[in-house]
């Protein structure tokens, strides 16, 4: 899962939602070194990666891609079931996603001395690109593929990612939407235990 799954997947725990947005730059046991909450937010977020990438659902998706894509199937992945989550947000919130991202990049600007220096650098460009709103349309994703490729210094065109999308629009939404459920009480009985 992308950015806008972890930080919905937090609930309403601020600084969870900072430590599962900021996770993929603390390494090893590195996790001891912050707060109760913020530890528990990058535990978290493991876990849905994990859960995520044995999930025989979320694994039929990737390999729709993987012959094109290789290892960066998964990558695209990820950002295609943002675009679900982004695009029936009003199913899974009462909050609109204009709003509930406007609150988040606020929670993290007001946060800005507990963000690792990934978190900080990357910062600038969610909140001047609206990522989180982004993923809601094709276009948006266009847009974000279109960084990554250059992030990725165009190993592959994962832009290109787009035409697999449309081709299988309602494959990839229904099996998004059957594994969401999944991961949605995965994540609440992991935050229960920890």
């Amino acid at each position: 899962m992308n950015f806008l799954a972890h930080i919905y997947l937090s609930g309403d725990n601020d600084l969870l939602k900072i430590g599962n947005f900021m996770a993929d730059s603390i390494h090893g046991n590195k996790f001891n070194d912050y707060p109760d909450e913020i530890r528990k937010g990058i535990l978290l977020h493991r876990s849905i990666d994990s859960f995520t990438d044995m999930h025989p659902i979320y694994r039929q998706s990737k390999h729709r891609l993987h012959e094109k894509y290789g290892h960066y199937s998964g990558v695209i992945m990820d950002i295609f079931y943002d675009h679900f989550l982004a695009k029936n947000w009003k199913t899974y919130s009462d909050v609109t996603l204009e709003d509930y991202a406007q609150r988040f990049y606020k929670l993290l600007q007001d946060n800005y001395e507990l963000l690792t220096d990934k978190g900080k650098g990357m910062l600038p460009y969610m909140l001047g690109r609206n990522w989180l709103v982004s993923y809601a349309t094709i276009e948006g994703l266009e847009m974000i593929m279109f960084q990554m490729d250059h992030r990725t210094k165009n190993r592959v065109a994962m832009h290109e990612s787009i035409v697999e999308l449309k081709q299988f629009y309602t494959e990839f939404e229904h099996e998004f939407t059957l594994f969401f459920e999944e991961l949605i009480l995965h994540c609440k009985e992991k935050l229960a235990q920890l």
